[in-house]
């Protein structure tokens, strides 16, 4: 979750549209399965390999085969490279949403639902993984003493989510445009797994969804100033250049008022929102308070009275699950566009 404390997650795939992801996690590209025929042998001449993630290099001699991923994005991350063999299970809060609809429903079937609460070292170990993939404040943090380094010492590996990769700022995290760390994700699972042909074409899918929804974006003096509200009362948080929101809002069409924040997800104070005077909200749907509550604070609350977007009701709402880092980014970069211009219409 971007904030060190994690509210439940909602997984509603809303209006997205995911077929160019569907028809490469459903069928085509096949995954090296080892131990069964020249898929074996492929696999084996294939290792060791090396990956780079948050700056640091590690070498692997096989492709783990009992991962554990934390959070929703993460783990779709993994059903859309169809890596569900090789994970031990997911931990994910109780409320997914409606997964009728959803890509990889197949994938949450087969795969195991090991927690609704916190991941931990006794969970990890007692699914037996080799591989944790989680994230810095997805997952992985100090106050809890779950680390990469913690696991290591146990002998389980980690991939960190390069979205929440610390940039050397105290512990501000990003060190990468948004879309370039889900790309730089999907590469490195596709070479540690073997799939990267898999990888490589649902990055081109992707690529080419996100030129079609930037060609019809609001341009020029027509590109509305957007403000991403994600919770909080006394100080919003937000977010900053190196979180999911950054690019979505600005490939759909937007002009991001916190670009200059050089963080991922964090908080600011009200008076930076007044003085920036966003001309659309967007709202990051998630947890114990409704978008429909958030909407109705920001609506009522005095500060925000002379703010464009409030004077308008110019509010839109996207799903915790497009806005994190996740294989349904692009789709919502089509899905924000849309609704900017039918705003500015």
């Amino acid at each position: 979750m971007p904030s060190p404390v994690r509210p439940a997650a909602l997984v509603r795939p809303g209006a997205l549209v995911l077929a160019a992801a569907l028809v490469l996690t459903g069928c085509g590209a096949e995954v090296t399965s080892a131990g069964s025929g020249d898929g074996a042998a492929k696999a084996v001449g294939h290792y060791p390999v090396t990956i780079e993630n948050c700056g640091e290099k590690k070498t692997y001699d096989a492709a783990p085969k009992r991962v554990v991923t934390n959070d929703v994005g993460i783990t779709e991350i993994m059903f859309a490279l169809g890596l569900e063999d090789r994970m031990a299970g997911y931990v994910m809060p109780d409320d997914k949403g409606d997964l009728d609809s959803v890509p990889w429903k197949d994938a949450y079937q087969k795969t195991k639902w090991l927690s609704k609460k916190t991941i931990n070292k006794e969970l990890v170990l007692d699914s037996r993984a080799d591989l944790v993939f989680a994230g810095w404040n997805y997952g992985f943090n100090e106050a809890e003493g779950f680390t990469p380094a913690e696991l290591e010492r146990v002998g389980i590996g980690s991939y960190v989510l390069t979205e929440s990769c610390r940039n050397g700022r105290d512990k501000a995290r990003g060190v990468m445009p948004p879309l370039d760390a889900l790309y730089v994700d999907l590469r490195n699972l596709g070479k540690l797994f073997d799939v990267e042909d898999r990888a490589e074409a649902l990055i081109a899918a992707f690529q080419k969804q996100v030129a079609e929804a930037q060609a019809k974006a609001p341009k020029g003096a027509d590109r509305p100033r957007v403000f991403l509200y994600d919770a909080g009362r006394d100080r919003p948080l937000t977010s900053g250049v190196y979180a999911g929101p950054h690019d979505i809002i600005t490939k759909a069409g937007g002009d991001h008022v916190m670009k200059d924040l050089k963080d991922s997800w964090t908080t600011v104070g009200w008076e930076t929102v007044v003085e920036r005077d966003p001309e659309v909200i967007v709202i990051n749907d998630y947890g114990d308070v409704s978008a429909e509550q958030k909407k109705e604070f920001l609506k009522s609350y005095p500060p925000l009275a002379g703010v464009s977007a409030i004077k308008h009701d110019r509010i839109v709402v996207l799903d915790y699950v497009e806005l994190v880092e996740s294989p349904r980014n692009p789709a919502a970069i089509a899905s924000l566009a849309a609704q900017l211009r039918k705003l500015k219409g």
